[in-house]
């Protein structure tokens, strides 16, 4: 019976935080994001141009200026909108199942690394399945829904949502909108295949044990490296995470995907070439696509501005699936810039949990109406780069002109990191961990990740 009653304090706990944090974060969906018509923006290596001059008034759901000068927006502002809203927006949850070995129902004021880790790994998944010029054919129906709708619906919820926890009711639930996109039987057998791997990735980052990516399985990773539910991840302990949540999926359409964490911030070729040439489990041989995640830091106590010219030039590159990243303490995934600002997607909207194993789950809860942007002098400086290359030779490709990249974007004696011919045990270090059996970490990287949660970094 005690134990009872302390599960209902953590949940109506859980309730008012959920409460508090999106009254703190809701103005996000609400304040207005402005693009210069002047400049390019680039959104995770694709350019676009709004090429009149002026400024081009973004609403949260991408509304051109005021009437009478929406006719001077010219260029690509449409691909734009359906480009970004296209993304995979992950977010704080509530209600979801019970995190094992806690009281908790919502990750609300903890969880937001672990979510800009899971929106990269979305878009490289969308990469591997989905190809780059893929967008969602929905995506500009998210415009239907105006900053005042987005802030009335919040407040109903959350308030409902508070009532029926004091009341022990069940959480309500506000029905999803009409969707007024092309009917399914309207769709080419390709938009068939398209929109059922869609669906795919997302259930795959679904709130509930069973999910490959979903939060309960990447924080059961997360205890190998002393984290527990409720803790705060660091960007470099989420890439390990995300590594080892990878490597241990089991859906079969995942074998052809692995993730390859850099050391010390050096990426050694002949171990992600290793990784990409391993057997599949079923035994067949097949090169594998990799995900590279590079943990760094850009300065000491605060970013150095040194090191703009090469974010901005690493989110201009087509292989490219974000970062992770934020301000102190509050994680963001970094998608694209435009002059001095970088365009980002933000977990920390508290949203209700949608259960992805039913049949034709709403989808519109994960994709982001509105791009927001924030000055780069405002970055913290720990963060973690990711990039998909699709074959070895997409890989050496990369390997060359991001190299190229570091030296001519260095203003110091030694780049941000550095890519070395050769597998890492030739330097010393301990073995490549691919073919590890009995741990999900060696020792070595549980050394590395205990100095990684304190986001120490040896700066160079």
């Amino acid at each position: 019976m005690e134990a009872t009653g302390t599960d209902e304090v953590e949940k109506i706990k859980s309730k008012f935080m959920s409460a508090w944090h999106n009254m703190k974060y809701s103005w996000v969906l609400k304040t207005k994001t402005y693009f210069s018509r002047n400049s390019p923006v680039f959104l995770l290596g694709k350019c676009y141009h709004f090429k009149t001059e002026g400024e081009y008034r973004a609403l949260h759901s991408f509304q051109s200026s005021p009437a009478g000068e929406s006719a001077e927006v010219s260029g690509n502002v449409e691909e734009f909108r359906k480009d970004f809203i296209s993304r995979i927006w992950l977010t704080y949850r509530e209600e979801f199942p019970q995190i094992k070995g806690s009281a908790l129902t919502t990750d609300c004021g903890w969880g937001c690394t672990l979510r800009t880790g899971q929106m990269l790994l979305a878009q490289g998944l969308m990469l591997h399945f989905l190809g780059r010029a893929w967008v969602w054919p929905e995506a500009l129906d998210m415009e239907s829904c105006d900053s005042e709708s987005w802030g009335s619906s919040t407040v109903r919820r959350l308030t409902a949502s508070l009532e029926a926890s004091l009341t022990a009711e069940r959480e309500p639930r506000i029905l999803p909108r009409p969707r007024r996109g092309p009917a399914r039987r309207d769709w080419d057998g390709n938009e068939l295949r398209n929109e059922l791997y869609h669906r795919k990735i997302i259930s795959w980052f679904g709130d509930s044990p069973p999910a490959a990516f979903g939060l309960h399985q990447l924080i059961e990773y997360g205890k190998k490296s002393g984290k527990m539910a409720g803790d705060w991840y660091g960007p470099a302990v989420v890439a390990h995470i995300l590594r080892k949540a990878v490597e241990e999926a089991k859906d079969p359409e995942l074998q052809g995907v692995t993730v390859y964490v850099a050391q010390d911030c050096t990426v050694y070729s002949s171990d992600v070439i290793d990784r990409q040439c391993s057997l599949m489990d079923s035994g067949k041989a097949g090169t594998k696509a990799v995900i590279i995640l590079v943990p760094v830091r850009l300065g000491g106590e605060r970013t150095n501005t040194d090191y703009l010219e090469f974010v901005k030039g690493i989110l201009s590159l087509e292989y490219c699936v974000g970062i992770i990243g934020g301000k102190p303490k509050q994680s963001y995934y970094f998608a694209g810039f435009q002059d001095d600002s970088l365009i980002y997607m933000d977990p920390h909207y508290c949203q209700s949990f949608v259960d992805v194993s039913i049949k034709d789950f709403p989808l519109e809860s994960f994709h982001c109406p509105s791009p927001k942007k924030m000055s780069f002098k405002k970055m913290d400086p720990s963060c973690t780069i990711g990039f998909y290359c699709r074959t070895v030779q997409d890989f050496e490709k990369a390997s060359e002109e991001i190299t190229k990249m570091l030296k001519s974007s260095s203003k110091e004696k030694y780049p941000l990191f550095t890519f070395v011919k050769g597998h890492s045990r030739d330097y010393d270090f301990a073995s490549s961990p691919l073919h590890e059996e009995n741990d999900l970490f060696s020792e070595d990287e549980k050394k590395r990740l205990k100095r990684f949660s304190t986001e120490e970094f040896v700066l160079l």
